[in-house]
């Protein structure tokens, strides 16, 4: 199974209703969309620092903001979830499942 380095909300989960591998399906589905961003942001964060580094050249001038930053890293989420393929989807969703059902366990 993948591991993706992203933190999933899970406050808004009642876990008391997550039973059947269907009930834990449906809920991956509902928060898929917002876990597409922040897999895209967290690439984005990743894409920022690298074209930073590499503008670090001896006599170029340096000038990025933290709102630039998160401009880019929001405008990467959104694209991201735009364009991902239904293979990272259903590993994705996977993924949440597999969360949602160690975060059930742990809660116990």
């Amino acid at each position: 199974m993948s591991n993706f380095q992203i933190d999933i909300d899970f406050s808004n989960v009642d876990f008391s209703s997550l039973e059947t591998e269907d009930d834990f399906q449906a809920e991956a589905k509902k928060l898929l969309p917002n876990a597409l961003i922040k897999l895209g942001e967290a690439v984005g964060e990743k894409t920022w620092e690298e074209l930073q580094k590499g503008l670090k050249q001896p006599g170029n001038k340096l000038k990025s903001s933290e709102r630039e930053k998160r401009k880019f890293m929001q405008e990467t989420g959104r694209t991201y979830q735009r364009t991902a393929s239904s293979t990272l989807k259903q590993e994705l969703a996977d993924y949440i499942v597999e969360q949602l059902s160690q975060h059930k366990r742990q809660s116990r």
